[in-house]
This record gives structure tokens, sequence and C-alpha cells, in this order.
């Protein structure tokens, strides 16, 4: 009884941030100054930095990528830790987007991860009860978001040519909000840096980055408000990567070492404080 009133609580709660998201939120995202440069055909970079958007400023970047680009989308794995811009070259990446959580100290993902035949790492029961609520999919190139849990990994039937990575929660399923009730509070209404993989209504990939931990420049958002965000956009399927100092979008032929986010992990603003990571998704020909 007790777990079932701390459900309708924790929901109802939840309503009541997305309904926190004003039209003023909205107005404001839809009329941004975006800089928008087109990388080849149909793969174009957006970014823009919005004023008191959601109670805070934000640095948001975009890559857009039109099934008119013929690309296909993979998931890298980089061993003991590396950072994107070092090896996004090796898998001829053309835009990449760092993935899923894992062991700071080990450096192994703590999430579901297959490649083709073979089960790299499997989801800890304290990220299923913190945040893992679905994965990404992918079949010759070809990506979907589908719900994840700890009985379909326990079930789930392994099939060849095939690559799963779980991560969440799962923000945005068929164009509507996805269930966060079950997720850790702190972890949902907590504004973080944030990575998101999504599809939009004509079959679009975006990767998304909204950069954080840089007061007074970059405030970060919490789920609700990633998620309302990305409905703005057009998405109808979204899902929440790791972020914090993870959070890294990168860019071949891009200034710099690639990257175009604000990463924090070095605690200054610029292009240079990336992560290292496990593994990361990228889009090639």
């Amino acid at each position: 009884m007790k777990r079932y009133i701390s459900l309708v609580f924790l929901s109802a709660v939840f309503i009541g941030i997305l309904k926190a998201q004003t039209k003023s939120d909205s107005l404001l995202i839809v009329s941004a100054p975006w800089n928008i440069h087109e990388v080849c055909k149909g793969i174009v970079h957006k970014s823009v930095f919005i004023d008191y958007l959601y109670h805070g400023n934000q640095s948001i970047n975009v890559i857009e990528i039109s099934p008119k680009s013929k690309s296909k989308i993979g998931i890298a794995v980089t061993g003991k830790r590396d950072t994107i811009s070092r090896r996004a070259y090796d898998y001829n990446a053309l835009a990449a987007i760092n993935g899923s959580y894992f062991n700071m100290k080990e450096g192994n993902s703590i999430c579901y991860l297959k490649t083709n035949k073979e089960v790299i790492d499997t989801t800890t029961i304290s990220e299923f009860n913190l945040r893992v609520t679905g994965a990404i999919h992918i079949k010759k190139g070809k990506l979907t978001l589908i719900p994840w849990s700890r009985d379909i990994e326990k079930n789930y039937s392994i099939k060849r040519n095939e690559s799963i990575l779980a991560s969440g929660p799962l923000m945005l399923l068929n164009g509507n909000y996805y269930d966060w009730s079950m997720c850790d509070k702190n972890f949902i209404q907590t504004k973080h840096p944030r990575s998101a993989i999504c599809l939009t209504k004509d079959k679009k990939i975006l990767f998304v980055t909204i950069d954080g931990r840089h007061s007074g420049k970059a405030d970060g958002m919490n789920i609700p408000e990633l998620a309302h965000f990305l409905k703005v956009l057009g998405c109808e399927e979204a899902i929440n990567l790791d972020g914090g100092g993870s959070t890294s979008l990168w860019l071949s032929g891009a200034t710099e070492n690639g990257i175009v986010n604000y990463p924090c992990d070095n605690k200054k603003f610029d292009h240079r404080g990336e992560r290292t990571v496990p593994n990361f998704l990228y889009i090639y020909k």
C-alpha cells in the first residue's frame, strides 16, 4: 500500500513539473536565433544560447540527420575509455555523441551493451532502480528506441546483426511523455548537462546536448524540461544518455578537436572539457 501511494504521489509531482513548462518556454525555443550550418547533404548542425529558458541560461547543440543523408548509426566501444574526439575517426564517423552510464573507476558500462552477437555488459540493479527504462536498438544501421526493464533484459532473445545499448530514462515514446515514476526523483528533477538521442516524425535522427554546470552561461535541464524541449523540436521518440561531465557532441570537420558543445569536465567554458567514455553513438555513411 505504501509503495502504491508513493507511486501515485511521484506521478502527480511529475505531472506538475510538466505543466510548469509554459507557452513562453515553447516560444523561446521556436523563436531562438539558431545558428545553422549544413555539414553535408542531409546533415545539419544547429546551435543556440537561450537566456531564461526553464529559469536558466541554456547552451544547446543539435546535430540533425535526415534520411536523405543515407547515413547509418552505430555503437562504438572504446574499451578502457577514451575520448570521442580521438576515436571517432576510427569509425569514419560524421558525427558522434557520448553513450550510456559507466563505472568511473573500472571504465566498463553498467548498462546492457550488445554489439552484433556479443553481450559486453549488463545493467546493474542500481541503474534499473535509478533511471534505466529504455534502450537504443540498431539493426543494419537503422535506429529504434524501445522500453527496457530488468524483466525484458533477463528474457531478451539475442538476435544476429543487431546492437543494443540500455540507458534512460526513456523520455518520449510514440509522441507521448514516458512514465518516470519508477526513476529516482532527484535524478529526474535536478538540472544537469544532458545528452539525448531522438527520432522525429519524419524519421530524422537528432543528437542533442544541453550544457550545464557553468552558472550564468549554461545551467542545464532536468528530465521534464529536456523532454518538453525535445517535444517542441518535433521529436516523437527520445532517450536520455549519460550526462554531466560525459556530455559531448562531436562533428567531423569542426574546429579545434571537433567537439561543438561545452563539456564541463575541465570546469571551463570551452570545448576541451571532454571526458573519456567507454562507448558512444556515431553516424557514418
